[in-house]
């Protein structure tokens, strides 16, 4: 069936927000009194929520596992720093605003469906001014469970009242092909974002894609749409 909705991933597909990310973990580390990280680092943390990247910036592996009272101080402590920090130095990646004009003109219903919690999303998606595109947002605890599970991009589709195979995600990380696969779902990876420090095209995709701009054009010509 033709595609009716388009759904994005958020950290890493629309944008960059590594920077801010970073500057939270580490206020974090200091307070502390835990050696910083890079921010290079921290780009590869990103990718299976808010609790991961804590995890992951604490313990310095990616399956790393600490204490929990440990765990639950420097949690307390991230979220006082990026709610403070969130969107201060994000901004979307190349091709991104006119990807989203040439989609929302041709009629597509578009969604977020990302990992990072709503009570930093939204606040997000409204700073960068990309809220108004969007008819359905999913944060990472919006649903019981975050991608890589489909949960969340089955809920997406459902609040858009469109069937799986009229959907199509798009993102920047295993975690996306894997819920989309399991959803019914096609996706298209981009090779900018944070894929844990994994090359992206060893990842099984629908489709690569260099920008937004890029999958717009591709999708409107594959369905013979105009912007």
């Amino acid at each position: 069936m033709a595609i009716q909705a388009v759904l994005f991933d958020l950290d890493g597909t629309l944008l960059e927000t590594v920077p801010d990310l970073a500057a939270a973990v580490n206020a974090m580390l200091r307070e502390m009194g835990r050696p910083e990280i890079s921010q290079k680092q921290v780009g590869v943390y990103v990718g299976k929520g808010a609790e991961s990247l804590v995890r992951r910036a604490l313990s310095g592996a990616m399956d790393g596992q600490v204490d929990a009272d440990l765990f639950r101080q420097a949690m307390a402590l991230w979220n006082q720093h990026y709610e403070l920090l969130n969107g201060y130095k994000a901004h979307c990646f190349d091709g991104v605003r006119e990807g989203l004009d040439m989609l929302q003109n041709a009629g597509f219903k578009l969604a977020v469906v990302t990992n990072k919690p709503e009570r930093y999303t939204l606040p997000l998606l409204k700073r960068t001014e990309l809220l108004p595109y969007f008819e359905v947002v999913v944060g990472g605890d919006t649903c019981a469970r975050k991608k890589p599970d489909p949960m969340p991009i089955e809920f997406a589709c459902q609040q858009l009242g469109v069937n799986p195979d009229e959907a199509l995600m798009i993102g920047d990380s295993v975690n996306d092909a894997l819920s989309a696969q399991a959803a019914g779902v096609s996706c298209w990876l981009l090779p900018y974002g944070y894929n844990e420090g994994n090359d992206i095209h060893s990842t099984p995709c629908d489709a690569y894609v260099q920008t937004i701009e890029e999958a717009a054009n591709l999708l409107l010509t594959e369905q013979g749409t105009t912007a």
